[in-house]
């Protein structure tokens, strides 16, 4: 990609450089708001999304009741092998070994959503879980948009399927051709925490414990030669003993293939510069994005938050413009007596 090519593309997917403060999502028509607390959650209810088949081969659940059956069965349509981003996948292969047993699958109210994906409440087997559906939306004109949301939905429960550790969201299974199952994880995410300190840095010993949480679920995952492509507060969240995980593998790749560039890069404000201009990149792309997470909790602001425009983020990322904001000073003497 040429460097005008990054600008234009800039321009064009502005959403990829906000980051909105948290709001509180309601509950949406039709659905009895409930509390998320364990004896409310036990209610079993039919799962009522939209269907997606105009968009594409993914598959949701509007048709199947969580009470009435059992196993789930993927469409034989689905049992192919999936090339995504050099990673190649068999659908089937990997789905069936990662199905729950719907019949012990509740859910409730959503809490969270993405571009692309709902959020939700759930209980399975008596734990607290995440639902994560894969929607489109209705009014795409994209007709390849439901087949790339099929390939990432599959390489994210693949590699998620590959990874345990205390510092990774765990993944608990999958359900059909669109929805993703992981531990829920109570106390939201760092971006909300952050949001409550008003602009203020993190305590030097939290900043030390939350810094190498990241790391450690960080090394690990780079040790399973996967690169996330994705680090930042977001997609990190904190339990109730205040140990963070990191979650949301939507865009993840191994590392063999991450040259293998998708549609979806992440977020330009967290983004290493090489990967913004499509260039081959590794696991050295979430080094930085860590980096800049480190300096997020430490200066108490978004990285280059007093720029409005897209085109201006991302001739600062490209060309290594510094931010407006610094962090306190006895963090500056500390790095630099690391250097």
């Amino acid at each position: 990609m040429a460097l005008s090519d990054a600008f234009i593309e800039a321009k064009s997917d502005i959403k990829r450089f906000s980051t909105p403060h948290p709001r509180r999502v309601e509950p949406e028509k039709g659905m009895k708001a409930k509390s998320s607390s364990r004896k409310d959650s036990s209610e079993k209810k039919s799962v009522n999304l939209r269907s997606l088949s105009h968009s594409g081969p993914i598959r949701d659940l509007s048709t199947q009741k969580v009470k009435e059956r059992g196993k789930s069965k993927i469409d034989k349509k689905s049992s192919k092998s999936v090339d995504y981003r050099g990673s190649k996948v068999s659908s089937a292969g990997v789905l069936e070994e990662c199905l729950i047993d719907v019949s012990k699958l509740s859910y409730g109210d959503r809490f969270a959503h993405g571009k692309y994906s709902q959020i939700y409440h759930g209980e399975y087997e008596g734990k607290a879980v995440a639902l994560k559906i894969i929607t489109a939306p209705e009014d795409s004109d994209d007709i390849f948009l439901g087949a790339r949301l099929e390939k990432e939905f599959i390489v994210e429960a693949t590699l998620l399927s590959r990874l345990s550790h205390p510092n990774v969201v765990k993944f608990v299974g999958v359900n059909t051709g669109n929805c993703i199952i992981t531990e829920y994880v109570p106390r939201g995410s760092l971006r909300s925490y952050l949001h409550k300190l008003e602009q203020k840095s993190l305590p030097l010993e939290q900043l030390i414990d939350f810094g190498l949480d990241i790391a450690k679920g960080m090394e690990y995952i780079h040790s399973r030669e996967i690169v996330h492509q994705d680090l930042k507060p977001e997609n990190v969240l904190i339990d109730n003993d205040f140990h963070l995980k990191i979650a949301d593998f939507g865009i993840a790749c191994e590392e063999e293939y991450c040259d293998v560039l998708g549609d979806n890069i992440g977020t330009y404000r967290w983004m290493a510069p090489e990967v913004l201009k499509r260039i081959p990149h590794g696991r050295k792309c979430d080094v930085y994005s860590f980096g800049l997470l480190l300096w997020e909790m430490v200066a108490g602001a978004l990285p280059y938050e007093e720029m409005k425009f897209a085109e201006q983020i991302a001739y600062a990322v490209i060309y290594k413009v510094n931010h407006s904001a610094s962090p306190p000073y006895f963090m500056i003497v500390i790095l630099h007596r690391s250097d």
